[in-house]
């Protein structure tokens, strides 16, 4: 066979081997897609073998928070991060999460006494509320920040696919499927978070709960003015009867034109919301950087005896400052 042929076959054979290379990785690609936007957590929960009472348990934190007393204080802040975690999708318990800042603000006190009396500073009560409060802001207060930024972002997501949600839901009544089919639709068909949220309302509903109590206690954990209009409209045309695809298609109107006007006022206070991060976050970013650089720029001063009352005002100020900017840039709609 002459040269110039095999060089051709050759040519041909790598060819059409780079071609199907490309489709398998395309193929893989487009499969590897679509099973993400058809799974959610709960799902990938259930598919690796969990039984689903143990997944809900896990999913909803009920039993978490019924160990907290609303009524004291350490106990509303106890349910206040419980709801966060839930909020962020944060799989750890509040207690091991409470656990572990608390840890974290003991051993940075103690490193920061540790080293202030090895470079030759007298430890003082300055000095150690001066590590207090160092230790404080970085081992728990920087976590609590992230904590709550994550949970805003997914507070948002769900926001924003609370009305793709009850499209589909209108459109599977309007095809015939009885509620918990449209409801079970959700759980299979939309991402996190709302995905493993309306999961969590078919295995409750499964398990025997009321649909209404179900979809009430979601809409408790997170807190949103959406779904609380959502249970009410199930309330009332279960009590009064009605067409339920009608009554929901208005509702996810009157939701969109509602998250229309929001995000117009958003635009509107956005220059106010950055100032007020800036105003909030800076002065703990720049006191924790500061002190790591250069801690004698605080150790120094904190020997005087005029330090812990002037620290201590300025941590008051500090906090009513924050408290009246959050009032001032809460806009509700």
């Amino acid at each position: 066979m002459p040269g110039y042929v095999i060089r051709i076959m050759v040519l041909v054979l790598l060819f059409a081997a780079v071609i199907l290379a490309i489709e398998g990785v395309v193929g893989w690609y487009r499969s590897r897609v679509g099973t993400t936007r058809a799974v959610n957590k709960r799902l990938k929960l259930i598919a690796g073998g969990a039984q689903r009472n143990v997944v809900l348990s896990k999913l909803r934190r009920d039993d978490e928070a019924a160990r907290y007393d609303p009524e004291r204080l350490s106990g509303r802040a106890a349910l206040g991060i419980v709801h966060m975690l839930h909020g962020a999708g944060i799989p750890y318990s509040a207690q091991m999460v409470m656990s572990g800042m608390a840890l974290a603000v003991a051993i940075l006190f103690a490193l920061v006494m540790l080293l202030a009396g090895l470079g030759g500073y007298a430890l003082t009560g300055g000095v150690a509320v001066l590590a207090l409060v160092f230790a404080v802001a970085l081992g728990a207060g920087l976590p609590l920040a992230l904590i709550s930024r994550l949970n805003q972002r997914r507070h948002k997501k769900m926001e924003d696919q609370f009305p793709v949600a009850l499209d589909t839901f209108v459109r599977a009544l309007r095809a015939g499927h009885p509620i918990a089919a449209a409801l079970e639709l959700l759980t299979v068909e939309m991402k996190d978070p709302i995905g493993t949220e309306f999961g969590i309302v078919a295995d409750e509903v499964t398990y025997g709960a009321d649909l209404r109590d179900a979809l009430q206690r979601m809409a408790e954990r997170w807190g949103m003015n959406d779904l609380h209009m959502f249970v009410v409209s199930l309330s009332i045309q279960s009590e009064t009867g009605g067409n339920l695809a009608e009554i929901l298609e208005n509702l996810s109107s009157v939701i969109r034109e509602r998250h229309s006007l929001f995000m117009k006022v958003r635009a509107l206070s956005s220059e106010g919301r950055t100032t007020a991060l800036m105003l909030t976050v800076l002065p703990i970013l720049a006191f924790i950087a500061l002190f790591l650089m250069n801690p004698g720029f605080y150790l120094d001063v904190a020997q005087d005896s005029m330090f812990i009352t002037g620290f201590v005002g300025l941590a008051l100020l500090y906090v009513i400052g924050f408290v009246t900017i959050r009032r001032m840039v809460d806009i509700k709609v």
